[in-house]
């Protein structure tokens, strides 16, 4: 017997999205996002140089670019029970390394790094309360607070245009007991089956698809009907993006 959402959603429809612009004022740009319970703070800081590897390997080529990364971290007090910080322990974790790799990896991909200029943004996603999508929420904000970053350094001179190829944005899904589900909330992801992140851009084009059996193997019936299920959300979540970010010259 498939169990009912506990929020009465349909199963191919996104939680309460919420995402408000400027909300860390001394920043070069930021966000804070709300998909459901979950709540993530994004910060984007300009660095006016590179890093080292890139810089050399610019040399070689005679060529100058800039670069876009990302940093995670959950707040100790983000879920029911505290967590410890992973500065005190003295090293990250391997989700927190993969969850990093995936945001940056996933923004860089629509940023033209050569229109950036010799420059890193950093964009820092700090999960202030986790209720499950905390990795897609991190991209879907993230992006909001790069774009604000770059239109701060564009009504500086600093740059002539925004070097965004287009917008990207993404959603969790998963298989439980045979049925797809979209937006997962954290009690649905620990029962779910199979757990999927996909990552797009609003011109349809895949970046990223994380496509786990947590208890099964899945279908290809169910992979396509993973993506058709992400596709119009992703496109929802874009179009929530243009309009926060539209007041500011987009």
């Amino acid at each position: 017997m498939k169990k009912e959402r506990k929020d009465n959603r349909g199963v191919d429809q996104l939680r309460p999205v919420k995402i408000v612009p400027g909300f860390v004022e001394l920043s070069a740009g930021s966000a804070l996002i709300d998909m459901g319970k979950t709540r993530v703070l994004c910060t984007a800081s300009v660095e006016g140089k590179v890093p080292r590897w890139l810089h050399q390997a610019q040399l070689k080529q005679r060529e100058k670019s800039g670069w876009v990364t990302a940093e995670y971290s959950i707040l100790p007090g983000a879920g029911p029970y505290r967590t410890q910080r992973e500065s005190t322990t003295g090293r990250k974790s391997g989700r927190t390394y993969e969850i990093q790799r995936l945001i940056g990896r996933s923004l860089r991909t629509v940023v033209d790094l050569k229109e950036l200029g010799p420059r890193t943004v950093w964009i820092d996603c700090d999960v202030i309360q986790a209720d499950g999508g905390t990795r897609t929420a991190s991209v879907t904000g993230g992006f909001v607070a790069l774009m604000k970053a770059l239109l701060a350094l564009k009504s500086k001179g600093m740059i002539d245009k925004i070097p965004i190829k287009e917008h990207l944005a993404a959603v969790s899904i998963g298989v439980r007991d045979g049925e797809v589900l979209l937006d997962l909330d954290y009690d649905e992801d620990k029962d779910v089956d199979v757990d999927c992140n996909v990552v797009m851009t609003e011109n349809g084009k895949f970046i990223e698809i994380q496509g786990t059996g947590e208890k099964r193997g899945f279908s290809r019936e169910q992979l396509t009907k993973m993506l058709d299920y992400a596709e119009p959300a992703i496109h929802e979540l874009i179009k929530l993006q243009k309009l926060v970010c539209m007041g500011n010259g987009e």
